[in-house]
């Protein structure tokens, strides 16, 4: 049965498909050639409340659904998926692990300006040496009188450079493995703070990936996220939502090569007729399409169950495994569709390829979903 919307969602997703096509997309190719931030879109998206869009109205948030949210999302990634990766990390982790684990202080300061788009987020979980396994991280915050100072590295972390706000994990106490990992938010322009190299990207190239570096680092012990020893629980929440954000992702970059194949195909002529007529290439369609509402129909199985207040661990695995790996074949198969053309930066089908590569590995590799997904199945009593 496929997903009904109601007419507040069914309205959202009108109103920023109009933006995105209007806005978003007219500087999409520029960007991924020059690879500027795309700021100026996420001004306009913070006028419009898609930078809180979870968040209460009493922090300056949208208060919408997770349906709502990942029907916008998607709408974003049609036109730019480095705009779309930004706006998911804000939302899905930044603002909802505020929310959900901060104190009021902190909602106060941080979450109604995050909401309002007033500054972007990031969230530095990642090391060198400490990717799948965040349990291996190295980053250290020692307790000094009212402080903790931190010391290490953060890897390929998403707005690094341009975020005002990062929530960083760090151990403070190396003796308890996971339940020794805390988090901090962390302000642009702290002391001993500093934005390393910016890595030169395949795709998502508007989107800046860098490394932070903490070194001697003090934080307030009043800007701890939760409590000590939380961070890695903390994390791990917060990744189930934002895999639920690159299913959406994965959904709108793969509709956006699809709807451009299906127009080439309809324009371009071979052996005298449309090249839509072949059998071959309509049976690529046919697939194709059949793959993006399967992937569609399990993000929003996700995104219900969160909103009904459900554990939507596993399904979110699920999303983010299945549209992930569903936009790198949905894409190669729109690139092949075009031909040489295909090969060629003048066509934004080229972009989409290079774009949906990444969606495999961040916020959890396909092999993490795969682990995540079948330790559940193993684990549940009630199954033979």
């Amino acid at each position: 049965m496929t997903f009904k919307l109601n007419d507040e969602q069914r309205m959202i997703q009108s109103m920023v498909r109009e933006f995105s096509r209007k806005v978003v997309a007219e500087t999409a190719m520029e960007r991924d050639r020059t690879k500027e931030f795309p700021a100026e879109n996420l001004e306009k998206m913070g006028e419009l409340g898609l930078l809180g869009m979870m968040v209460p109205l009493e922090y300056d948030g949208s208060q919408a659904d997770t349906v709502s949210y990942v029907l916008a999302l998607s709408e974003i990634a049609y036109s730019c998926a480095s705009t779309a990766v930004v706006m998911s990390v804000h939302n899905s982790i930044v603002c909802e692990s505020i929310l959900r684990h901060g104190t009021e202080e902190q909602k106060q300061t941080y979450l109604k300006p995050l909401a309002r788009g007033d500054f972007i987020g990031a969230f530095a979980l990642t090391e060198p040496h400490a990717g799948s396994d965040p349990v291996s991280q190295s980053t250290l915050a020692e307790r000094d009188g009212n402080d903790y100072i931190l010391n290490g590295t953060k890897r390929f972390i998403t707005s690094g450079k341009n975020a005002g706000l990062v929530i960083v994990t760090a151990k403070t106490d190396t003796s308890q493995k996971h339940q020794g990992i805390s988090a901090f938010l962390i302000k642009k322009g702290t002391p001993g703070f500093i934005v390393g190299r910016l890595e030169d990207k395949m795709g998502l190239c508007a989107s800046d990936t860098a490394d932070l570096i903490f070194d001697n680092c003090r934080v307030s012990a009043s800007d701890m996220l939760g409590n000590e020893g939380d961070g890695f629980k903390i994390s791990m929440r917060a990744l189930d939502g934002g895999r639920i954000g690159i299913s959406a992702q994965s959904v709108g970059v793969a509709q956006a090569a699809f709807d451009a194949a299906v127009k080439h195909a309809k324009g371009r002529e071979q052996f005298g007729r449309k090249i839509s007529k072949f059998q071959g290439l309509r049976w690529m369609i046919a697939d194709m399409a059949t793959e993006i509402e399967a992937a569609r129909q399990i993000m929003f199985s996700a995104a219900a169950m969160k909103d009904r207040g459900e554990n939507y661990t596993v399904q979110a695995s699920m999303a983010k495994l299945f549209a992930s790996e569903m936009v790198n074949r949905v894409t190669a198969k729109a690139l092949q569709m075009h031909g040489g053309y295909g090969f060629v930066k003048d066509y934004p089908v080229e972009r989409f390829y290079r774009d949906a590569r990444v969606f495999t590995i961040y916020e959890g590799t396909s092999e993490i979903q795969r682990v995540v997904i079948s330790n559940h199945i193993l684990k549940d009593k009630r199954r033979p």
